[in-house]
């Protein structure tokens, strides 16, 4: 199959952000929706149509979740950069802690 662009001509005319496959009989086209998802074998990545246009190679969700772990969740608040000072061993200290809090709550590494 193949991703019809959104100004077609020639026998795929008409069929703007289809999905065309060629078979015996000609050319047919499955109309896009909103939510389709395709893989793209030129990419290797998955194709979704969204809004009136086909994105390739983006994925979008809540969390990533492997073997019942959620390892990737909602983006954490920054983190400062420690900043010099009389007590550099304090505040490295404090931003190590607050990066490997980051870490666990992602899941990224274990409590």
């Amino acid at each position: 199959c193949w991703v019809v662009g959104a100004s077609p001509s020639g026998a795929w005319a008409g069929q703007a952000h289809a999905l065309a496959g060629w078979t015996a009989a000609g050319w047919r086209f499955v109309p896009a929706r909103d939510g389709m998802a395709a893989w793209s074998r030129a990419d290797d990545a998955i194709a979704r149509f969204s809004g009136g246009s086909w994105t390739i190679g983006r994925i979008r969700g809540t969390r990533l979740v492997l073997a019942g772990t959620a390892v990737v969740g909602a983006q954490q608040a920054a983190i400062a950069n420690p900043v010099g000072g009389s007590v550099p061993d304090a505040e490295a200290r404090t931003a190590i802690v607050a990066i490997l809090a980051a870490l666990r709550s992602h899941g990224l590494i274990a409590t």
